[in-house]
């Protein structure tokens, strides 16, 4: 099927090519922790846990939304699973339409069995609610996979510059207020790499979403992606011209605060390091989300996940320490995060 082709398709380019935008950042580099030369904590005690959608996280960490419906993304999904199971963080599976179409690849995305404890999302994308889904199919999403939460992605750009792609977005709030207040679990409203702002955020608050996923650009470009497996040479010209479109992360995180106050959310898109990360929580995010990093790492095997968790932590941990921050709540006080002269 083309929904097959087009999945394995994203693992390939995402693995073989560069598919960074060109020249937009996420906007982090505008931000600089405060150095604390006496800190007055012990680099042991500094405490990363946090609190996502009624679920304990060891570290404020989620592995973003990548892949399923293939052979190889089961491998992929296994290795992310036993990754996050060992270190006690979230993670998100990739569009589940293929399980959900085709009951032969439902075990690519099944993790539970790896993974029993951790915060797991099951995920679709919204659009489908406008090509026939309902709150079943959405359901059936998060009783696949034995999922505590729902993330419906939101990807108008990336279906814009797909020869195959779901163009009709009209109407699809509504819809995705129904899935709220009727699918049983929390739903979370997450972009792919292009941000929110604060008018889509307010208006997803007000449809009831319980988390936003601010997924904005300055890493993956996924009008990137789109070029390296666009069938015409139309299609690739569109691609290159919105190859650097979207709200830069930093940027998307503030939009959404001023949306949607109070709600929590996930900082992803481009987010490399422990130190951005810290940066993101410090700017409000109750946790950071990377994708890139990890897909590479899970390509690769559990071990190398786990390796790859680890340093992040670390570069978390002595983030804080300098910053003088024992836990996640001590890195929001005033004065840990300065914006540079040159923002």
């Amino acid at each position: 099927m083309a929904h097959d082709r087009r999945k394995a398709d994203h693992i390939r380019i995402n693995l073989e090519e560069n598919v960074q935008f060109p020249r937009l950042t996420t906007g982090f580099e505008r931000y600089r922790l405060t150095h604390q030369a006496l800190p007055e904590l012990d680099l042991r005690d500094i405490r990363t846990s946090v609190a996502l959608l009624g679920k304990h996280l060891r570290v404020p960490l989620l592995i973003s939304s990548m892949t399923g419906g293939t052979e190889a993304a089961r491998a992929i999904n296994h290795n992310l699973a036993r990754g996050a199971q060992a270190r006690g963080i979230a993670m998100g599976l990739g569009s589940q339409r293929a399980g959900i179409e085709q009951a032969e690849t439902v075990d690519t995305f099944a993790v539970r069995h790896v993974a029993p404890d951790i915060l797991l999302f099951a995920n679709l994308g919204a659009i489908q609610l406008n090509d026939g889904y309902t709150v079943d199919q959405c359901r059936r999403a998060v009783e696949m996979i034995g999922a505590d939460a729902l993330i419906l992605h939101l990807n108008p750009l990336q279906e814009a510059l797909q020869a195959d792609g779901d163009w009709n977005w009209h109407g699809l709030l509504d819809k995705i207020a129904v899935v709220c207040r009727t699918v049983g679990v929390p739903v979370v409203a997450k972009e792919v790499g292009w941000g929110l702002s604060e008018q889509t955020a307010r208006r997803l608050a007000e449809a009831g979403v319980a988390a936003l996923d601010v997924a904005g650009a300055g890493g993956t470009s996924w009008s990137e992606v789109e070029y390296h497996r666009a069938p015409t040479e139309r299609l690739r010209r569109l691609a290159k011209t919105f190859a650097d479109w979207g709200i830069p992360t930093a940027e998307a995180l503030l939009c959404a605060q001023r949306g949607a106050p109070g709600l929590p959310l996930i900082a992803s898109g481009g987010i490399r390091n422990g130190i951005e990360a810290a940066k993101a929580l410090a700017l409000g995010a109750s946790a950071a989300g990377l994708a890139a990093p990890f897909l590479k790492a899970a390509a690769a095997s559990a071990d190398e996940v786990i390796a790859t968790i680890d340093q992040f932590t670390a570069e978390l941990r002595t983030a804080m320490f300098c910053a003088g921050a024992e836990d996640v709540a001590a890195l929001r006080e005033p004065g840990r995060l300065t914006r540079t002269a040159e923002g």
